[in-house]
């Protein structure tokens, strides 16, 4: 059902195909929601004033795309909420961690990727942990702790097989202390538009040897664990539970974010969710929670960096308004009136239809 105005939006509208060519948003493969979220972005590209961008497309031709800007525009900042952001951000690439894997194209130029959302979301927070402090504790049930440290694109050790041998990594993770003296950390995985059918990892013989040893899992064997759409959480949850299993924390958590209206990333979220055994002691909780609840915590402690994520990310109001803009001009067509004449003789016809005694005359 279409929504009033002002009321919620249950589900992201489809967008008519010349409505996304209009906007050079007109991808085919894209799923409902990346084509609503990818017009979305371009809206705000656009009213920002920053040029578009393009790639190159089959044929090694050169194609515009409004959810992209053009390099310059992306190396002086233009993929983040503030010249703040776009500061750390230049100073968190060029301190990435070993080995890390950051695709700059993708980050400073991409509208649409979760990784300039990672910065723009959490970038603030890390400037004032007091505040990261107070957005889990409106986020996570039971959270106790104050955040001491945020880490962009981590792991405790790439290709390490102490951990998944591979070069998997967090988003973010947060490290923090409880009132106990206890070191916890709280690990994000950012979904923004994507739909689960990423391409998977190499399978490996430690995530096997991981999943039946880290007694997450009703059934460490199941093969949906290894399969879209949850591979990725499976390895990510793994990585998670094996920092706390060689003693680098004593609790910890590890945490999905992604919009509400991406139902296919909601989707996944609970099919992992019905894969895990009740947490127990020692064992790394999973939260599936969304990019709107992430937007009231940050609300209650700075307002506008709120608003400026929510009117990025997920105010598909904006798409609405769009459509609206392009609808078809409708007429309102106008009962004819009678002539006299035509009049008398719908009148005469009345009278002898509804008369049962009436002869039709021949």
């Amino acid at each position: 059902m279409a929504p009033e105005f002002g009321q919620s939006i249950e589900h992201v509208p489809l967008i008519p195909e010349a409505v996304l060519k209009k906007h050079a948003c007109h991808e085919p493969l894209d799923t409902r929601f990346r084509s609503a979220a990818r017009l979305l972005q371009s809206i705000w590209r656009r009213d920002r004033g920053l040029p578009m961008g393009s790639y190159v497309a089959e044929g090694d031709k050169r194609r515009k795309l409004g959810s992209k800007i053009t390099p310059a525009a992306g190396m002086s900042g233009g993929n983040f909420l503030s010249p703040e952001i776009a500061h750390m951000v230049h100073r968190e690439v060029n301190y990435r961690e070993y080995g890390a894997m950051i695709e700059e194209e993708r980050l400073y130029c991409n509208l649409l990727s979760s990784m300039p959302l990672v910065f723009n979301a959490f970038g603030p927070l890390k400037q004032e942990l007091m505040r990261a402090t107070s957005a889990m504790h409106e986020l996570i049930p039971g959270f106790s702790g104050v955040v001491r440290q945020i880490l962009f694109e981590h792991s405790p050790g790439r290709g390490n097989a102490h951990f998944t041998g591979d070069y998997s990594a967090f988003d973010l993770l947060m490290r923090y202390d409880t009132p106990e003296g206890r070191r916890g950390f709280i690990a994000v995985e950012m979904k923004y538009s994507e739909s689960g059918r990423e391409p998977r990892a190499r399978p490996r013989p430690r995530y096997d040897e991981l999943s039946e040893s880290c007694g997450l899992f009703h059934d460490p064997a199941a093969s949906a664990l290894r399969d879209h759409p949850i591979e990725q959480l499976w390895r990510d949850h793994m990585l998670a539970q094996s920092m706390l299993d060689v003693g680098l924390y004593d609790e910890g958590c590890f945490i999905l974010i992604s919009p509400e209206l991406n139902h296919l990333t909601q989707q996944a979220g609970d099919l992992y969710l019905s894969q895990l055994r009740e947490p127990n002691e020692g064992k790394a909780r999973f939260l599936s929670i969304t990019l709107e609840q992430l937007i009231a915590a940050i609300r209650l402690c700075d307002p506008e960096h709120a608003s400026a994520l929510h009117r990025r990310y997920c105010d598909f109001w904006l798409v609405d308004g769009e459509l609206e803009l392009c609808a078809p001009k409708f007429k309102s067509v106008k009962a004819e009136k009678p002539s006299s004449s035509k009049a008398t003789a719908a009148v005469s016809s009345h009278n002898v239809s509804s008369n049962p005694l009436a002869v039709t005359p021949i």
